[in-house]
């Protein structure tokens, strides 16, 4: 299901940006979705609402902060590069997170980890060399979203609380679509309000305009909603997996449905970037069960 979820959410929404290339909008419009679902699963009780109170606010703002800046990085990459070479750059997270656990947590990560991230590193590098899509406004908005999911992660530690998933996210994505309503009404306002709306529906009719891009705010709101629970559910080892596999069958079904012509050279670096985040996640996964024997 965080599969098929994840697919269908890709292909919507890059398929969005052929008539509406308004990312910042999209974004909004994603976390908007979000939002309403869980404020519907609330009013009827299909989720029970937790709680929340002025200390967990405190902890939970730096989380969305970061989740809404990395969203809407991710979304201005998936808009201006091939679906399947952002998922490359994203590779690069475990990197990312690597470097703050050492260098700003003070954790110390095990050689074995950096060197298992030196395939992951070469192989992004070769993927960008003759990729096809490439350009500068997809390649740094994609390490953009890297850095700020790897402080989500940081401030995600700090924030832990006995509060399920579920209720966590919800709440997570209500002040995340705040953050992120100011800058798509200044950077793109006035563009959608000139001839944005017009041209898009001129060109696909606002039934097709609206259901595509409230299918894709779904279905982006419930595989993130799929992946938090399944991480409650399997065992760190199995889910880290899970996420590269996930990625390797993201970017086969881009190439597939968009037709994505990749050189060969293209094709060998993706592949060495995502071995070497296979390996980073097994090796730091095994690192993790082990803390949990002693």
């Amino acid at each position: 299901m965080w599969y098929f979820l994840n697919v269908i959410f890709n292909i919507l929404n890059k398929k969005i940006f052929d008539y509406f290339p308004y990312p910042y909008f999209v974004s909004v419009t994603h976390l908007s979705v979000g939002v309403l679902y869980c404020l519907i699963s609330w009013s009827t009780g299909l989720l029970k609402r937790a709680p929340m109170n002025s200390t967990l606010l405190k902890l939970l703002l730096p989380v969305a902060i970061c989740h809404a800046i990395g969203h809407v990085t991710s979304t201005v990459s998936f808009a201006a590069v091939s679906v399947s070479f952002a998922h490359t750059i994203k590779a690069l997270e475990p990197f990312f997170n690597a470097a703050a656990s050492q260098f700003i947590l003070g954790q110390q990560v095990p050689f074995t980890l950096w060197l298992s991230l030196a395939p992951v590193v070469i192989g992004v590098s070769v993927a960008s060399l003759t990729e096809l899509s490439f350009n500068w406004t997809g390649f740094i908005n994609a390490m953009i979203s890297n850095i700020s999911f790897t402080y989500r992660s940081i401030y995600s530690k700090k924030a832990m609380t006995d509060m399920d998933s579920t209720n966590l996210y919800a709440y997570i994505s209500i002040i995340a679509l705040i953050v992120c309503i100011p800058p798509a009404l200044i950077i793109e306002g006035p563009q959608l309000v000139q001839h944005g709306f017009k041209d898009a529906i001129a060109k696909v009719g606002l039934t097709k305009l609206v259901s595509n891009i409230f299918l894709a705010g779904l279905f982006y709101h419930l595989y993130n909603q799929v992946a938090t629970n399944t991480l409650q559910r399997v065992a760190p080892l199995t889910h880290a997996v899970g996420n590269v596999l996930k990625r390797v069958f993201v970017i086969g079904f881009s190439i597939i449905i968009f037709g994505n012509k990749i050189t060969t050279q293209t094709g060998i670096g993706t592949g060495i970037a995502i071995s070497g985040v296979a390996l980073y996640s097994v090796i730091k996964a095994k690192i993790e069960e082990e803390k949990k024997v002693c």
